[in-house]
This record gives C-alpha cells, sequence and structure tokens, in this order.
C-alpha cells in the first residue's frame, strides 16, 4: 500500500463522517420542521389533506390542553434540573460523570416513603401535614446526602488520582450496588406514598393556567432550592472554594483552601439537591421502588448535558428544557407526523434532545464550564 493511500484514508473517512452527521442534521431539523407546520395546519383544520394522508384522526389541542402540557414539562423538568446539578458539580470539581447519583435521588424519595408511611400509621400525615412534609423533607436531604459523602469516602477517594475511566466504571458499580441494598432491604415491590390532602392535590387557576397543588409545589421548592444554591456557590466563602477547586485543585490548595473538605462539600450539596427532587418526585408521582433514580438520572445527566457540564444554571436550564420537551413533542411534532403510541416516546424525544444539542452545540446551551485541565 503505498503512502498516498495510507494519507488519503483518514481524510475519507473524516469526510464521509461529515457527511452523515449533515445528513442527520437535515433529517432531523427537517422533520421538526414538517411535525410543527403540520401541527399548525392541524390546528386550523383537522380535516386538511396532510393530515388525512398521515393522521385520520387528527384533532387540534385546546388551549387548556397546551397549558396542561406547558405546567407538566416544567414541573418535570425542575425535577432533572435538581437531579443534574449534582451531576454538574461533580463533573465540574473532579471531572467525571458519577453515574451513581440517580441512586442518590432513590434513597432521598425512598427515605420519604418509609417517613410519610410512619406519620400516616401514627396519624400525623392526616392531622398535621405540613409538619411530616417538612420533616420528610429534612430526613430525604440528610440521608441523600450522607450516602453521597459516604459515596465518595469510600468509592471515589481512594481513586482521584487514578485515569478516569476508572472511577467512571466504579460510579456504575456503585449505582448497582445500592440499587441491589435497597432491593435487599425493602423488596421489589413498589411503594406508595400515602393520599395526599385534598387542598394539596387540587386544581387552582394561576395566570388561566389550571395547576395541581402538587405541582406548584414542586416548581416552587424548585425555584427555592436553586436560588438557594447559587447563592451558596457564588456569595459565600464555602462556593468560593467549590469555585476554586473546580478552577484548579493544585492552585487552590496552594492558597490553603482544603481540597477533600471542598469535595465532600461539593458531594454533599449535589446529595442535598438529589434528596429534595426524590421527595418531590414520590409526592408528584407517589411511587417509589429500587430502580426509580435509573431513568430519572439517566435523564438528569441528559440535561446536563443539554444545558452544559459544569454549568448549573445550564444544568437547571436543560432540565427544564427537556422535561418541556419531553411533555409537548409528542403531540405538537410526532402526532401530526401519523407516528404511533406518541405518549410512550417521552424518552426517545429526550434522548433527539440531546443529539440535536450535540450536533449544533457540542458545549450545550449555555456552554461548558470546565476546569484549566479540561480545557487543556
Amino acid at each position: 500500500m503505498s503512502a498516498h493511500t495510507i494519507s488519503t484514508n483518514p481524510v475519507k473517512r473524516l469526510i464521509s463522517v461529515d457527511r452523515f452527521l449533515t445528513f442527520i442534521r437535515i433529517f432531523l431539523v427537517t422533520m421538526i420542521v414538517v411535525g410543527f407546520l403540520a401541527f399548525i395546519w392541524q390546528q386550523i383544520d383537522a380535516d386538511n389533506p396532510f393530515a388525512r394522508w398521515r393522521n385520520p384522526g387528527a384533532r387540534g389541542l385546546t388551549g387548556d390542553q397546551f397549558k396542561g402540557l406547558i405546567v407538566s414539562g416544567l414541573s418535570q423538568g425542575s425535577m432533572y434540573g435538581l437531579i443534574a446539578l449534582g451531576y454538574s458539580m461533580v463533573y465540574g470539581v473532579l471531572g467525571f460523570i458519577n453515574f451513581a447519583h440517580g441512586e442518590v435521588f432513590m434513597v432521598g424519595a425512598m427515605t420519604g416513603f418509609i417517613a410519610s408511611d410512619k406519620f400516616q400509621a401514627n396519624g400525623m400525615w392526616e392531622s398535621n401535614f405540613l409538619l411530616c412534609l417538612a420533616l420528610i423533607i429534612v430526613m430525604a436531604i440528610f440521608f441523600s446526602t450522607f450516602t453521597a459523602v459516604v459515596m465518595e469516602r469510600v468509592a471515589y477517594r481512594p481513586l482521584r488520582s487514578s485515569p478516569r475511566l476508572i472511577p467512571l466504571i466504579t460510579s456504575i458499580g456503585v449505582s448497582f450496588f445500592i440499587q441491589n441494598f435497597v432491593l435487599g432491604l425493602f423488596g421489589p415491590a413498589t411503594k406508595s406514598y400515602p393520599r395526599l390532602p385534598e387542598w394539596l392535590s387540587k386544581q387552582r387557576s394561576i395566570f388561566t393556567f389550571e395547576i395541581a397543588g402538587t405541582r406548584l409545589l414542586v416548581l416552587a421548592v424548585a425555584a427555592v432550592s436553586m436560588t438557594a444554591l447559587w447563592y451558596f456557590v457564588e456569595r459565600t466563602k464555602t462556593g468560593k472554594a467549590m469555585r476554586a477547586v473546580a478552577e484548579d485543585k493544585e492552585i487552590a490548595a496552594l492558597m490553603g483552601i482544603d481540597v477533600n473538605r471542598t469535595i465532600v462539600t461539593t458531594f454533599a450539596v449535589g446529595g442535598a439537591m438529589a434528596g429534595v427532587g426524590g421527595i418531590l418526585w414520590g409526592l408528584m408521582f407517589r411511587s417509589v421502588t429500587h430502580m426509580t433514580g435509573f431513568l430519572p438520572g439517566v435523564k438528569a445527566f441528559t440535561a446536563a448535558v443539554v444545558g452544559g457540564i459544569g454549568n448549573l444554571g445550564g444544568a437547571m436550564a436543560g432540565g427544564i428544557s427537556l422535561g418541556s420537551a419531553e411533555s409537548i413533542a409528542p403531540l405538537i411534532i410526532l402526532e401530526p407526523l401519523g407516528v404511533p403510541g406518541v405518549s410512550q416516546l417521552k424518552d426517545a424525544v429526550a434522548f433527539t434532545v440531546l443529539v440535536l444539542v450535540l450536533l449544533f452545540r457540542p458545549s450545550g446551551l449555555f456552554g461548558e464550564r470546565l476546569s484549566s485541565e479540561d480545557r487543556a
């Protein structure tokens, strides 16, 4: 084989990959544009020729239905965002993805079930719900934080100087360990949260949006949590230390920052956010199993990448974007195209969003925030 052939083969492969990626970009954008235009036409005339061809049973969405999809997407996305914060914080400081973070979320949700079940058994759940809610949130935050801190101390700290692939694989092992540990303790059956008070679960009208009290609670708690985290990271001494360690651990240590303590704090704060998300998940869906953390954890990782890995604001925005896309896209893009079973395609929509972001903006919607080592 000649030297000329060897030198041109990589170039040909790169051209082939570029062409394939261009095809994927054009295909996805075309599908989105055609689906959206078909939806608009369907709203104007449900019996239009395109609808008769692709979706004979087409019907338009009412304003209330569309508002309901927006509220559902925002509340679901807020929980993804809370979990995604942990992924972004750990990646920003240690430079690897902690795939066991979804199980930290599951521990919070399971803690909420155990506590609420006990409160219901002694009558407190009905008689003093707000106190019970405050207590289960505190307990979920405590146990999720404890799980995250122990995880860092036992599984990750001994591997800190290892190649990044090793702690990444370890995090997958930790994830399986926690899942099976909870399975052994509580069994495989689905655990159901007690019935919520009527005043919390009933619909409320806010700016013409009909919002269930549980979804309103999710949005409010997520907003407060994100604001508190922003203040902690941007305005406190510990938060400044976290940002310094994320930028350069060696220089931060030379300036007197306790790197180990800062990393533990990062895991603890990420665990607390996951614990809050777990409680909100349990209150909204009222069920939890040992596998509850797996899919939301994968979605939250997707949200962190979509928003920009290492970017806390991007993680929350990525979660909200992902939840909104899951809620809205199946009915305004896929159904007008005649795709069957659109209600079962939320997961496909989420990962399609990830593919689109990676194709058009690989650094995420709001840009990555990486350490000096990662940028190099």
